[in-house]
């Protein structure tokens, strides 16, 4: 399986609170070795997603610049949520529910 559809609940008591978010895993030919690549399908705004793409920049997010070969795709959805919560993204405004990123 090289690639994945992912859902993450959003977090209660921040501005993502009741919505549901959706995202694309794909795991490429080096993958456990090499993280996976995420993509956002609903618009969300985060400082580690690019606002055009929806793409999850590894660069600003841990889990995938600090990626271990025993991470799960359950962690990996798991840590998303958290960066939704943490103290610097919980009140981020966010685009209107049901908005999606435009894929090219």
């Amino acid at each position: 399986m090289t690639h994945w559809n992912g859902t993450i609940l959003g977090p209660p008591n921040s501005s993502h609170e009741n919505r549901i978010y959706s995202l694309t895993i794909e795991c490429g030919p080096e993958y456990p070795e090499k993280p996976p690549i995420v993509r956002f399908i609903s618009k969300i705004n985060l400082p580690c997603v690019d606002q055009n793409s929806g793409l999850v920049l590894a660069s600003k997010f841990p889990v995938l610049s600090s990626w271990k070969r025993t991470y799960s795709m359950e962690i990996l959805l798991l840590e998303l949520r958290k960066e939704m919560a943490s103290g610097s993204n919980r009140k981020l405004p966010q685009p209107p529910e049901g908005e999606t990123f435009q894929f090219h």
